[in-house]
């Protein structure tokens, strides 16, 4: 299992364990790996992050320098900035228009891209665009609201953060003394990175809190390098072996799946599938989980006989009292193998062996209130969907319209398997 779960790990974590980035064919570029850090880091329109240093980028986690002029022509070729200051990609989903746009910062000037292309009238002065926004800035990262109180951006000017509320158009500045001087910043997978040289700090977006311990060594997380990382070198997990253990998608639409001690983000693959600790997000779950459902914006972990139920919208916050046992808190015993929660549902469908059992969330106390036979056992893990429930067994998953007809089925529907696209392995 640990061989496993390590070589799980790598398969979804391999954008950044890939091959040194020091290897390339030009000794003359610049190394990410040699220390100096990045000028800014930002992903674009189609999720791909890039690392800018002086005249060059790196694009993605791992792969050789370039001028940056390959990728953002005008930033060289007709302006001749030769680095940027700051760079992010804008979240404004009221105004698509600006949505998902590039903007660099040079001085007190700022550049806009989508796809890659300035747009037509920039660069401007940065008060044209961010009204109250310094120049001659360290840093820049997005926060969406939900994560910030509304939508923003983090400006970074020496130990100052001025946040710009994009809808507003007004500023707030904060010192965050104990934070180290950004000299570029990131948001992924819904963490804050602040990068300074060759190390970075995660913080919380508002407060600027730093909760763990920091810094750590960018090498080790973000790029590949000589004597750093933070797991084995292993091959990329086959899409044949892949077992999922549970799966689900919360209110919010973020979707996970669990196998072993790690849960993936699904709906973020844009930005990259990769695999983290569950106790990274749930810290009292420390062996794994049996099955997992979402409802009423509150996310159910099962693991032997206990029931884990979490806030989604609090960042995962245990509910006091928890954790309960099934018969409290589902009116159920036995060892649970998979549970899913249709959309705009009151009923929790929970398969143990060769059985399919319905409890009415909605009901007082909870208790099964159908039991029907399944027309094969050994399944790993249930998900439904506006499109149906798929059911999971071993690297292969089975389509139903709806939680009847899997009820009612005798005969099991032609299997399909668990793909690349889906999972992030390798086919």
């Amino acid at each position: 299992m640990e061989l496993f779960t390590k070589t799980l790990f790598l398969c979804l974590t391999n954008g950044a364990l890939a091959h040194h980035d020091a290897a390339v064919d030009d000794a003359s570029l610049p190394d990410r790996c040699d220390g100096l850090g990045f000028d800014a880091i930002t992903p674009d329109e189609q999720g791909t992050t890039f690392f800018f240093r002086g005249s060059h980028l790196w694009e993605g986690f791992h792969g050789p320098a370039q001028l940056s002029n390959e990728s953002f022509q005008e930033l060289n070729d007709i302006h001749n900035i030769g680095h940027v200051d700051a760079a992010f990609r804008m979240h404004n989903i009221e105004h698509l228009d600006d949505h998902d746009h590039i903007y660099f910062f040079l001085d007190d000037k700022v550049f806009s891209y989508y796809a890659h292309n300035l747009e037509e009238g920039y660069p401007k002065e940065i008060q044209q665009d961010f009204p109250g926004v310094p120049s001659h800035l360290d840093a820049a990262v997005e926060c969406p609201k939900g994560e910030c109180m509304a939508d923003s951006v983090l400006f970074f000017k020496g130990q100052d953060v001025h946040v710009y509320d994009i809808v507003t158009k007004t500023v707030k500045t904060k010192t965050w003394s104990h934070l180290p001087v950004c000299t570029s910043a990131l948001r992924w997978l819904e963490h804050y990175y602040c990068f300074h040289g060759n190390n970075f700090t995660k913080f919380h977006p508002v407060s600027g809190e730093v909760s763990g311990v920091y810094p750590k060594d960018a090498r080790s997380y973000f790029m590949k390098c000589p004597n750093f990382g933070h797991g084995g070198d292993y091959k990329v997990l086959k899409c044949s072996d892949v077992k999922i253990e549970a799966i689900t998608t919360d209110d919010a639409g973020k979707s996970y799946f669990f196998i072993g001690p790690f849960y993936m983000r699904l709906d973020t693959r844009r930005d990259g599938l990769h695999a983290f600790l569950i106790t990274r997000s749930w810290k009292e779950v420390t062996n794994g989980v049996d099955a997992v459902f979402s409802y009423a914006d509150n996310i159910y972990l099962i693991k032997d006989d206990q029931v884990y139920i979490y806030k989604a919208a609090a960042h995962y916050t245990l509910i006091e009292g928890y954790p309960k046992t099934l018969k409290e808190e589902l009116g159920i015993e036995g060892h649970v193998d998979a549970a899913f929660v249709c959309p705009d549902d009151h009923t929790v469908h929970i398969i143990i062996g060769g059985t399919i059992r319905a409890v009415d969330l909605s009901a007082t106390p909870r208790v099964v209130i159908r039991e029907r036979p399944l027309p094969f056992s050994g399944i790993d893990a249930a998900l439904c969907s506006a499109e149906g429930i798929n059911v999971f067994k071993g690297a292969t998953y089975y389509h139903y319209e709806s939680p009847m007809t899997l009820a009612m089925s005798r005969i099991a529907p032609e299997p399909l398997h668990v793909t690349r696209a889906m999972m992030g392995c390798e086919e």
